[in-house]
Formats: structure tokens, sequence, C-alpha cells
């Protein structure tokens, strides 16, 4: 009875072996998942946890209000952002270094430049000027005298001075009248052509002082954007 007891456990315990030893090597025979495997020789696939490209730093934002226009264009310059400025926080430099100009230089930069005369402006002048030009006068009486004197030199040698003075008369009056008109429209013409010229050199004037104006306001605005990373041209 005793040996067979003993059979029996011994039998139970194989048996147990034999089990414990069918689980384990069903367990180590599975395989890995589909995508845990790596066939031999394929390029490796990159991690998901790889590194991304930065993202680019974003824009500050503007300092104050936003003007509505560029100032730079108000005098011809263009501005361009050194520092990654956005367009609006340029606009608010434009507009501050646009006023700061103004004070510095105590040039209003908003003036029209000076237009050039129009042809009706210079006609105007030019027909002023002729009105106001000195004129001669008397000329009629001088060539008469003096026609009269050589009509009696004349008339004496052809025996009648009387004669002779009355007709040098006649045709120094005619005389002096043609010279003294022809001497009042050359010095309207002079007064007119003067007159026109000095239109024409007013205004160059004006524009020379307009454009020194200018250019002294340019330095200052661009030196003061230059200050905040921009580059004018």
């Amino acid at each position: 009875m005793h040996a067979t007891s003993i059979i029996s456990a011994f039998r139970v315990t194989t048996l147990f072996c034999i089990a414990t030893l069918s689980l384990c090597s069903v367990g180590c025979g599975k395989k890995a998942p589909p995508d845990a495997e790596t066939p031999a020789g394929a390029p490796a696939q990159p991690s998901s946890t790889s590194a991304q490209p930065a993202a680019p730093a974003a824009q500050a934002a503007p300092t104050g209000p936003v003007p509505s226009f560029s100032a730079a264009s108000k005098v011809g310059l263009y501005a361009y952002p050194g520092k990654g400025q956005s367009h609006d926080q340029q606009l608010i430099d434009e507009s501050d270094c646009y006023n700061s100009a103004q004070q510095q230089t105590g040039v209003n930069a908003d003036t029209p430049a000076p237009q050039p005369p129009s042809s009706a402006d210079v006609q105007a002048a030019q027909a002023q000027a002729a009105d106001a030009a000195p004129q001669q006068k008397g000329g009629r009486a001088k060539g008469a005298a003096k026609g009269a004197v050589g009509g009696a030199v004349i008339g004496g040698i052809a025996g009648d001075a009387g004669k002779g003075a009355a007709i040098g008369a006649g045709v120094g009056t005619v005389r002096g009248g043609r010279q003294q008109r022809k001497g009042n429209a050359a010095a309207k013409d002079q007064a007119s052509a003067q007159a026109g010229a000095d239109v024409q050199q007013q205004y160059q004037n004006q524009k020379a002082a307009y454009d020194q104006q200018l250019n002294t306001f340019k330095r200052a605005f661009s030196a003061c954007m230059d200050a905040r990373g921009y580059s004018v041209k």
C-alpha cells in the first residue's frame, strides 16, 4: 500500500512537469508582432520621436497703433527691416521717425513741391513787363527838325531854302516816327523776354530751396530708421 502511493505521487509529479514544459515551449515559440520585426537588409524606419524642424519664431506684437500708410513712401524712400520686424511694426517705426525728423530739422515734408509756371503765367508776366517798358517820345519832332535842316540846305542849293526845309521836315517826321516805333517795340520785346526768364528763374530758385530742405529731412529720417535696424534707400 505504501509503494502504491509513492508510484501514484511520482506519476502526478511527472505529468505536472510535462505540462509545464509544454506551456513554456508554446510561449517561447510565439513570433513577435509583424510591426516589431525589421526584415534583414531593410532600411531602418525613422522613429516617431525624431526631431522635427523648428517652427519659425513668432514676431513681436506691434508696440503701438498701426498707421494706414507708409511714411517712407511719402518722401520717396524705401525701408527694409534688418531685424525681422513685422510690416505693422515697420509702419509704426516709419511714423515715429517721420515725426522725429520734422522736429529735428524744422522741415514740414508735407508741404507740396513748387509747381512750374504755366504758359498763362509766363504770358501774363511778359505782357505786364511790356506795358511797363520805357517808351521813347518826341521822335517825330526830332526827326522833323533834322529833316528841316537837311532840306533847307538842299533847297538853298536849288534856290528855294524854305521849300526844301518843309520837304525835309516832312521826311524827317516820318523817319523819326518810324525809328521811335521801332525803338519802342524793341524795348517792349526785351522787357517781355526778360520777364519770362525771370519767372522761370524764380521757379528754379524755389525748387532748389525745396529740394535742399527735403534732402535734409530725408537724412534725418534715414538716420532714425537706421538706429532702429532698417536699411533705407
